[in-house]
């Protein structure tokens, strides 16, 4: 199976459930345009795999994409096949550097009253973004280069 990215999801504020979109634009050192988790920080765009959100949907929780926080939701692809270091292709032109797997949550967020359960710590992605560009739901991604 060619990895894809099966959902794109962004919030104007942290620490809420975000909402689909069908693109975003991607900008080098900051993140996605209009999301709240833009910035400086090596935590600028989130994935979550659809591997990890369908199994707590079987544990009986009614999740939507966006429900724990995540920007990107990649089909094809599981939690152990990225490495801190790895640059991933999105789409076309865009590239992330993987710089953080997992999070430390200091405070039970919205998401986790919501699900009551949150994946980010334990399966959670992030990437820095190092070259911008669109994306769209349906893109490809893939590893570029292994550190």
């Amino acid at each position: 199976m060619v990895p894809k990215i099966s959902a794109i999801c962004v919030s104007k504020r942290k620490g809420t459930r975000k909402k689909e979109v069908q693109s975003v634009r991607l900008i080098k050192d900051y993140g996605i345009e209009g999301d709240a988790h833009a910035g400086s920080e090596k935590r600028q765009v989130s994935i979550l795999t659809e591997k990890s959100i369908e199994h707590m949907k079987s544990l009986g929780l009614k999740l939507n994409f966006g429900d724990f926080g995540e920007n990107i939701v990649v089909r094809g692809l599981s939690f152990e096949d990225f490495k801190k270091g790895d640059l991933i292709r999105l789409g076309k032109n865009a590239l992330g550097e993987v710089t953080v797997l997992g999070k430390e949550c200091h405070t039970r967020c919205a998401i986790f009253y919501k699900t009551g359960d949150c994946i980010m710590p334990r399966e959670g992605v992030f990437l820095k973004i190092t070259k911008g560009g669109k994306i769209k739901k349906g893109d490809r991604i893939r590893m570029v280069q292994r550190k």
